[in-house]
């Protein structure tokens, strides 16, 4: 055994620890694509799962701490900002337009049902207002990462649902920001603290954030990009799709948006440019060999389902219930009322089920403000997993041999 200790350097091997824990998941995440894929699921189905498995929820191997993320929870970041940035790239911006009325129907449809119905859970658990509506605003936020993969998969992503998706989700979340700006204010205004100047001004920053972006998007990207090209260094156009959608991404967390509403706009503006093909090349490589992956891991290695009571486990269970519903119905009844057929509408509505990262991001500022509780927050956590794991499910056997008309 001193032999041993004498030949492995343990301190520095526990430096490194991150090293393994990127090899075990990029290793299991294909593993369980590949199996997913042979049941008949999207292999983004079995990549959720194995985080679920690799977490503290049941094998204990990866675990990411919420006081200090470190590494793992960086490049999941990473990881979700180029799989927007790809879709951005992907979506056909003259079928975008077209859509945009369906799109919108389905987003307002897709934030006033799980709204009510989240309030409705939480005021009739015992909550207080202030948390009840909380409740209600975590359930507005749509995660279309998971979505667009599943699409993408499917071969739908183009279709006429899959960008109306694309499109309701990106509203879905501009609306859920404002909702969030105007819960949290008026809960810091009720303990002293904001005030609805601050909401204002907050809705002010959202809508300069766009006219910035549509800007840089038509006038600067290009120019950008054209300079670029003559660059005598190699990948030129890979690093600067990469620095544009990380750019993007910044820029919107900036203006108070969350930072993959940026990213997908900088795809959207750069697929109107003569390198669109070569970029989305490039950049899904390196994307789907390293960064989406850990993406996948890093949602199901936050659930701690350790030391929930009955109670909570009721709570679970019907916001879990109402969740799916509330969605799936409203997003669904927004599609039919654009002029969707049953089952292109029932399609649309549970593209827009599962809330990902962003149902996540929602719940850590309310955790920051008070909003909710630690017992609360993994509530949330079981919540975007549960959505989550139903929507690729859900997607195949609607969208599954079905062609791609209305």
């Amino acid at each position: 055994m001193d032999f041993i200790n004498k030949l492995i350097d343990w301190e520095k091997l526990h430096e490194l620890h991150f090293l393994w824990d990127l090899v075990l998941i990029l290793l299991a995440v294909k593993v369980a694509g590949h199996l997913s894929k042979k049941m008949g699921q999207p292999s983004v189905f079995g990549e959720l799962l194995v985080g679920i498995i690799l977490g503290p929820a049941l094998l204990g191997w990866i675990v990411i701490d919420p006081e200090n993320p470190g590494l793992i929870k960086e490049l999941a970041e990473v990881g979700v900002i180029l799989l927007m940035f790809l879709a951005g790239l992907e979506t056909d911006v003259d079928e975008f337009k077209k859509t945009a009325y369906g799109s919108s129907l389905v987003a307002i449809g897709g934030v006033i049902f799980p709204l009510v119905t989240g309030f409705t859970v939480g005021w009739l658990f015992g909550y207080e207002f202030s948390t009840a509506i909380f409740i209600g605003t975590l359930l507005v936020a749509t995660s279309v990462s998971i979505s667009v993969q599943t699409l993408r998969e499917l071969g739908k992503l183009q279709t006429k649902e899959g960008v109306t998706i694309l499109g309701a989700a990106v509203l879905d979340d501009v609306l859920g920001i404002i909702i969030l700006s105007v819960v949290v204010g008026f809960a810091a205004g009720s303990g002293g603290g904001g005030s609805v100047l601050d909401i204002v001004l907050l809705l002010a920053k959202i809508v300069l954030f766009f006219i910035l972006v549509f800007w840089l998007g038509r006038k600067v990207l290009p120019r950008i990009f054209q300079w670029a090209s003559n660059l005598l260094t190699t990948e030129v156009l890979l690093t600067f799709g990469i620095i544009s959608a990380l750019s993007f991404a910044y820029f919107a967390e900036m203006f108070g948006l969350a930072g993959i509403v940026g990213s997908y706009f900088a795809g959207l503006m750069l697929s109107l440019t003569k390198y669109r093909h070569e970029l989305f090349e490039k950049v899904e490589v390196i994307s789907f060999s390293f960064f989406v992956p850990i993406f996948f891991v890093s949602i199901g290695v936050a659930a701690d389902i350790s030391g929930l009571t009955l109670d909570i486990l009721w709570l679970i269970l019907a916001l879990t219930v109402v969740a799916i519903l509330s969605k799936l119905i409203g997003g669904g009844l927004g599609a039919k009322l654009a002029g969707f057929n049953w089952r292109s509408s029932a399609g649309i509505g549970s593209g827009m089920v599962a809330r990902g990262e962003v149902g996540l991001i929602v719940a850590s500022i309310g955790l920051g403000r008070g909003l909710i509780d630690n017992e609360l927050f993994t509530v949330t956590v079981i919540i975007v997993l549960a959505t989550t794991l139903v929507t690729p499910p859900m997607l195949k056997a609607i969208f599954h041999n079905k062609k791609n008309q209305v």
